[in-house]
């Protein structure tokens, strides 16, 4: 387990990169029929007719591969803990894809009223075997200092 990092480690400009993980048909079908039940997510024949052009994985199911990775690539001390943000989907994520995150810095927002804590603007890449960027997160994340005050 890697080390927990605290506002005090971090800077604008840090960038962490998870390990791999690798998808699979059986992967994409079993997500899509609990949680979204869609012929291009379900089933290959049916989705070559579809806007996607064959199967692909739900942009949840991206979603939450990458919640996965992030766990384990972002060690900050306390979790991973949101407060909104914005998701992109700008290529479908397929079979046999090979996940991995890149996960850069792009603000810290020391707050006002709790000096212990800060709001991490965090630019999170999930990105594919060929280097292609399969969703695009960039979420405000919070981060607490070791010490109060």
């Amino acid at each position: 387990m890697k080390q927990a990092l605290y506002l005090d480690d971090l800077k604008v400009g840090d960038t962490f990169v998870s390990e791999r993980y690798q998808l699979s048909t059986e992967k994409i079908k079993e997500f899509a029929r609990e949680f979204d039940p869609q012929v291009f997510h379900c089933d290959e024949q049916l989705a070559e007719d579809t806007f996607f052009k064959g199967l692909a994985a739900s942009g949840w199911h991206t979603a939450s591969i990458t919640m996965k990775l992030l766990t384990e690539s972002l060690p900050f001390a306390h979790g991973i803990i949101g407060a909104g943000g914005e998701i992109n989907w700008p290529l479908p994520t397929r079979p046999d894809d090979i996940l991995y995150v890149k996960s850069t810095i792009k603000e810290i927002k020391p707050s006002k009223s709790k000096p212990n804590q800060a709001l991490l603007l965090v630019e999170s890449e999930t990105l594919n075997q060929k280097n292609e960027v399969c969703q695009k997160l960039t979420a405000k994340l919070l981060s607490f200092r070791k010490s109060e005050g």
